[in-house]
């Protein structure tokens, strides 16, 4: 229980502190503060990169577009998924040919590498639009898979096929017999595809193929060459992102043992 409050605490307090970044940033992202790979010090709070950039500024302008762009993109994968997900579970009731029309698409899509899904999105949208909708491609299919799979076991129950028996519409039986009892788990899904979206978006910015220069993974990109010169320019993104995922996976996985008790 404290383990859930104190990741909530640093996800909270992290994500303000990153939303408002560019507003405490020192410098902008793109001056030269002083000699390439500076330590700590003089030119700022984590040094300078391979040009005499801050780092420190290069951090706190980047990560609201990484956590901006990552938020979206995960409810959109979690929503897109909950779609599917929920028609296939309550096809079951009654047309089975449905959820084999909805699933096996999506398990084609999953079998695909992301990095590939990652890099044909890009090669027709490579701005951050494009981005969401790469995440969203890679992302969903696994919600779909996870809110499938809690979503079944309600489809049985008495409430759900008394409704099925009074005729009632597809969006009533999810939203209003379904969806309330695996919450939840939905809640656990978004936690998870937050993180997701969190690596596929540094990763776009390593392979600096989108998302512009402020994007933590083409921080990293930048300073792994001189990391032997000026390591905290390197720890300081790489620290930044396992804290959020580690924090935000600690949340999930507490909302998700609460979902399975309500399931039970």
């Amino acid at each position: 229980m404290k383990a859930r409050y104190v990741a909530l605490a640093l996800v909270t307090a992290g994500s303000l502190f990153i939303l408002a970044g560019p507003m405490l940033a020192p410098h902008a992202p793109d001056v030269t503060v002083g000699p390439a790979y500076s330590p700590p010090g003089e030119a700022g709070l984590l040094g300078t990169d391979h040009l005499g950039r801050d780092i420190t500024s290069r951090m706190l302008h980047g990560g609201s577009s990484v956590i901006a762009t990552s938020v979206l993109a995960a409810l959109g994968g979690t929503v897109t998924g909950a779609a599917i997900g929920l028609t296939a579970a309550l096809s079951l009731t009654g047309r089975r040919w449905l959820e084999a029309f909805l699933m096996r698409p999506v398990d084609a899509v999953a079998a695909v590498p992301p990095i590939v899904l990652l890099l044909l999105v890009l090669t027709a949208m490579p701005d951050r639009a494009g981005l969401i909708l790469a995440v969203v491609v890679i992302t969903a299919p696994l919600s779909a898979r996870v809110i499938r799979a809690a979503a079944v076991q309600t489809a049985g129950r008495t409430h759900v096929e008394s409704a099925v028996a009074r005729g009632e519409k597809w969006y009533w039986l999810a939203g209003r017999e379904v969806l309330p009892l695996i919450a939840g788990t939905v809640a656990a899904d978004l936690g998870i595809r937050f993180v997701a979206a969190i690596y596929v978006v540094t990763a776009a910015g390593f392979l600096g193929v989108t998302a512009g220069p402020d994007n933590w993974g083409r921080l990293i990109a930048d300073t792994l060459p001189g990391a032997a010169l000026q390591p905290w320019a390197l720890i300081a993104p790489v620290s930044a992102i396992a804290v959020i995922t580690v924090a935000v996976n600690l949340i999930a996985d507490r909302v998700l043992h609460d979902a399975r008790g309500v399931l039970a």
